[in-house]
């Protein structure tokens, strides 16, 4: 393996996130080769000893990743203090050990989610300067204009900022609601219901049907699968190549 940053192999590791591992480099908790290490340092973990808090860091051969159809009503966390359902509960309890979910999708909204125990990969799924499309298929009432639909193609102000272009397509209409298939490179909170709402065509359901290439297809509600390396191996190394423009 190639000298890499340690920070980055900290959270390949699943030690904690690149951040934190920022910090604990400049609280000097970090060796390599007996050495305190510094925030900007990197290792060849096959040639070198990298140790964290006295403990011998060891990398995983292979992140563990899930796909899962998320049904409404669930919470897209580990643990809800409120007693809800969550994502985590819909994995059998021998699989849960370390998963976390990658991103969000609202209680009310139903769909496609990632889980991994891999903390670098949660990063590169998630962080918007690589531009992982989301595509969703939602039910709005009434029936769109097309001037319409080209505001929301354009962007909208939320917050004071205007959200990106976003690729929209009018799938069918009924007299009283309409299916529209929206493809997002950034999620805000809520974003496509506020979207709707401004433009005057609330949400009466929303779906995630795809995470870039990776789509639900025949997934039930409520279930999962494991992904193979193949499936999702391509999304880390577009962010591998960001990488090394840093």
């Amino acid at each position: 393996m190639t000298r890499q940053r340690l920070q980055k192999l900290m959270a390949a590791a699943g030690l904690c996130s690149r951040r934190k591992a920022e910090l604990w480099l400049q609280d000097g908790r970090v060796r390599v080769d007996g050495q305190i290490a510094r925030l900007g340092d990197q290792a060849d973990p096959d040639r070198q000893s990298i140790v964290v808090d006295g403990r011998q860091l060891h990398l995983r051969q292979q992140a563990r990743v899930v796909l899962l159809n998320k049904p409404v009503g669930v919470i897209s966390t580990c643990h809800d203090p409120r007693g809800r359902r969550t994502v985590l509960d819909l994995l059998p309890p021998d699989h849960r050990r370390g998963l976390h979910p990658v991103g969000r999708l609202d209680a009310d909204s139903r769909g496609a989610l990632l889980m991994t125990d891999h903390g670098a990969l949660t990063l590169q799924l998630t962080h918007p300067r690589y531009d992982h499309t989301k595509t969703y298929r939602v039910w709005v009432e009434g029936v769109p204009a097309t001037a319409t639909l080209d505001r929301w193609r354009q962007g909208l102000v939320l917050d004071g900022l205007r959200t990106r272009p976003a690729g929209l397509r009018l799938l069918r209409q009924r007299p009283q609601r309409s299916l529209l298939e929206v493809v997002l490179q950034e999620g805000r909170n809520r974003q496509i219901r506020r979207v709707a709402d401004h433009l005057g065509h609330p949400v009466i359901d929303l779906q995630r049907v795809a995470i870039a290439h990776l789509r639900l297809g025949s997934l039930a509600e409520g279930c999962w699968r494991w992904l193979n390396k193949g499936e999702w191996s391509s999304l880390v190394s577009e962010k591998q190549e960001s990488d090394r423009c840093d």
